[in-house]
């Protein structure tokens, strides 16, 4: 069964749990998957690269690694705080996304 997750690419979530608690970052993917969100510049880790024939060298790699989502909220667009989303049918019956603190609409 897939669960209709209220975080989509491209919104500003804060983490409010975990290690990265009360960093702010744009959510760059999600993996519906197992629940996940990769937040830009957030939970960094380091992968150790052994040579090879495209990187003699080898070295350690560093990326953002992922976050459940339980564990970050959305931003709110107009106030700037954290907030719950809600869903809301417009004119033409079409759901979309709302901040509940301010009832502004999520693009």
């Amino acid at each position: 069964m897939m669960v209709k997750l209220k975080i989509k690419k491209g919104d500003k979530v804060k983490v409010i749990a975990g290690n990265e608690r009360g960093k702010e970052g744009l959510v760059t993917e999600v993996i519906t998957k197992d629940s996940r969100v990769v937040v830009d510049g957030l939970n960094i880790r380091k992968k150790h690269n052994k040579p090879s024939a495209a990187n003699p060298q080898g070295g350690i790699t560093e990326f953002s690694d992922s976050i459940h989502i339980s564990n970050v909220q959305l931003i709110d667009p107009k106030k700037n705080v954290p907030t719950k989303v809600g869903r809301v049918a417009d004119k033409k019956g079409k759901l979309q996304r709302v901040a509940k603190k301010s009832g502004e609409v999520i693009k």
